[in-house]
């Protein structure tokens, strides 16, 4: 396990090396007041959890065994921060069992990588802050853009594969852009996590100068593999459905279009 997490530890370091921690998780609490209220879905059987998820790219369920505990009423509190996340609750004894729910539980589903976590804090004495920063961290989408809350949730995706889109977002480019990237996703769901990196924001040029980019090469795909710290990059000036087809299934396939890979000093891998 020790091992493991110092694969991991090399681009993390990059990752958040120069975040201030008040960075918010912009986008991830993306209601604008402009949505109808939203209300947690009632889950009374097994089917109709398993369905609720699968329909959802990230899904937050309550699984109480009452409804008079304060934790619901917390539960109802910050369903209005994530417009983009949807939440049900669940009393029914026949799918706390199935989910191997033993207490009220607070569990967040992620359809990128099939992974059920369950909230850690005591969930009798959780509030809406705690609550709210374990779905902000937690929430990978087919597309998810990293920030100093959402890296602790994509190195902690069992997916070992990430492909970087990094391209600035007030570029005119950009929405087209997103839009083909999302559907190349779609192609790699479950095999390749596929991340978004603005590169108009200075914090980020820890990470650019990591995969040996310059400014005059962007936008550029990067694609990294935790495991063994494998990566290749891919200049581009215009994204396609197919370009990152070819190019995920060059790397999946062991083709580098880079001939050096090690940048020249690796940063020491410290304990965050």
């Amino acid at each position: 396990m020790e091992t493991a997490q110092g694969r991991c530890l090399l681009l993390f370091f990059l990752l958040t090396w120069g975040l201030p921690p008040e960075i918010a998780a912009e986008g991830e609490a993306s209601s604008d007041g402009s949505s109808a209220a939203q209300e947690p879905v009632q889950l009374t059987d097994v089917s109709a959890v398993v369905e609720f998820i699968a329909a959802a790219e990230v899904a937050v369920i309550g699984f109480f065994q009452d409804l008079e505990t304060p934790a619901v009423s917390v539960f109802h509190s910050i369903v209005q921060e994530f417009q983009d996340v949807s939440f049900g609750v669940s009393t029914s004894s026949e799918v706390l069992t199935h989910y191997n729910i033993t207490g009220n539980t607070i569990s967040l589903f992620r359809l990128v990588d099939n992974q059920q976590l369950n909230l850690e804090e005591d969930v009798e004495n959780i509030d809406a802050t705690k609550l709210s920063r374990f779905i902000k961290i937690h929430s990978l989408r087919l597309v998810t853009e990293y920030n100093s809350l959402t890296v602790t949730g994509l190195f902690n995706s069992l997916i070992q594969i990430h492909l970087l889109l990094i391209m600035d977002k007030a570029s005119l480019e950009y929405e087209e852009s997103m839009h083909r990237y999302r559907k190349a996703a779609k192609l790699f769901q479950g095999k390749i996590l596929f991340i978004l990196v603005d590169s108009g924001l200075k914090e980020n040029g820890k990470l650019i100068s990591f995969f040996k980019l310059q400014k005059s090469q962007l936008p550029a795909l990067a694609i990294y593999r935790t495991i063994d710290e494998e990566w290749d990059t891919l200049p581009i000036a215009e994204i396609s459905v197919e370009l990152v087809q070819n190019f995920c299934d060059g790397f999946l396939n062991g083709k580098r279009l880079r001939e050096n890979h090690e940048p020249e000093e690796k940063p020491p891998k410290v304990e965050l």
